[in-house]
């Protein structure tokens, strides 16, 4: 439990100080002709629990959730490599992964849909902000607009960034397909 922490600790302050920087030097700035992307987040049930946007920026993606209705604690979150959450969850497939990587945020390379976990509080409330540089809303074997596209995917579980394929992080319990926004 304690590597876990750690290493979502480390992430979480990598993405911080990465998104800090951009966003002190203007680098991060939203400009038009920023591309963007979004993926609206449902329940198994069809429950709409929030957006999951995506901005484009020559450093990196930022990737912005918003959610509310998930069960309070800990989450895994991933992109997945298929575009489709019907009929159900299962049908997004496995991690996006287009370079043949290792699960888990510290392996070298990581699957390109490796995220940190998030919090969501007693309300049910949660979101998360982070940058990876692992995909792309751009064109390539890495753009999240592939043939067949692909889907952001919540956990029931925390990632221990350790267990292949998706770190024993539970049931899938929300799912969205990316679309341009």
């Amino acid at each position: 439990m304690r590597r876990m922490s750690l290493a979502a600790g480390a992430a979480l302050f990598a993405a911080t100080a990465i998104m800090a920087a951009g966003f002190a030097t203007g680098t991060f700035a939203q400009g038009p002709g920023q591309p963007q992307a979004q993926a609206a987040m449902s329940d198994a049930q069809g429950k709409a629990l929030g957006t999951i946007t995506l901005t484009q920026f020559p450093q990196g993606l930022l990737v912005h959730a918003e959610l509310d209705g998930l069960k309070p604690g800990w989450h895994a979150v991933h992109i997945h490599e298929n575009g489709t959450c019907t009929p159900s969850f299962a049908a997004a497939g496995g991690h996006f992964n287009p370079h043949g990587g290792q699960h888990g945020i510290d392996a070298a390379p990581t699957h390109a849909g490796d995220l940190p976990n998030f919090w969501v509080d007693e309300s049910g409330k949660g979101g998360f902000e982070t940058v990876t540089v692992s995909v792309t809303l751009g064109e390539g074997q890495a753009s999240l607009f592939k043939p067949g596209g692909t889907t952001f995917v919540v956990h029931a579980q925390p990632d221990d960034y350790a267990s292949e394929p998706a770190g024993n992080s539970g049931d899938r319990v929300a799912c969205g397909v990316v679309s341009k926004s």
